[in-house]
């Protein structure tokens, strides 16, 4: 299986076998329930759908309660699709953290902090306008010049201004798997993961 779904629970530090202060994340990996199982003569393409979080039955749909009731579980908070190549798994099978081994590298796919509306500092890293000198008293943060004036007659395409900040998908590659909480569910990776406490992410191998 090349992934499971898991939750955010957040960061600490701990101690590696090798003496080093290592910050960590810890993210509930599973157990996830797959909720359906893709083919080339079906589909298309080869791909397992995991199912992680159980909700009432009451806040679906009743496709959706057709859909996991075909799998014999309860409905799910978060679905999410992997793509798999020569793995026979079943409906109703569960995936759990055992699916990782310490020492190996894996890659977080999570949805990044919202910032909302945010200034170019902030967004894009500039450096203001200019110090507090030679006249310049209320520009600091602003973007300075956005093009020239009668040619091109227009802002570039792509010209880096203010705007929503964060809330993307992004994805960190090759964190390390520090440790294997088998009993809690838990999997212990090094460094940071994008998004919030309790938001919900994919690890992939």
């Amino acid at each position: 299986m090349p992934g499971i779904i898991g939750k955010k629970i957040g960061m600490t530090s701990l101690f590696t076998t090798d003496g080093k202060y290592t910050p960590v994340t810890l993210i509930q990996a599973g157990p996830c329930v797959v909720t359906q199982v893709k083919t080339v003569e079906t589909d298309g393409y080869a791909a397992v759908q995991l199912g992680y979080g159980d909700k009432k039955l009451k806040r679906v749909t009743k496709a959706e309660a057709g859909h996991y009731k075909k799998a014999n579980t309860s409905a799910k908070k978060k679905v999410a699709e992997f793509d798999v190549e020569g793995v026979s798994l079943n409906l109703g099978d569960t995936v759990d953290v055992n699916l990782f081994e310490e020492g190996e590298f894996v890659d977080v796919v999570g949805t990044s902090k919202g910032k909302g509306f945010q200034g170019v500092v902030k967004r894009h890293n500039f450096a203001g306008v200019g110090g507090q000198t030679h006249g310049q008293h209320n520009r600091a943060r602003h973007p300075g010049s956005i093009g020239a004036c009668s040619w091109p007659s227009r802002v570039f395409k792509g010209m880096r201004m203010a705007g929503r900040m964060g809330g993307n998908r992004v994805k960190i590659q090759n964190l390390t798997v520090v440790r294997v909480i088998a009993d809690k569910n838990l999997l212990v990776v090094s460094g940071s993961v994008p998004g919030a406490k309790n938001s919900y992410v994919l690890i992939e191998k």
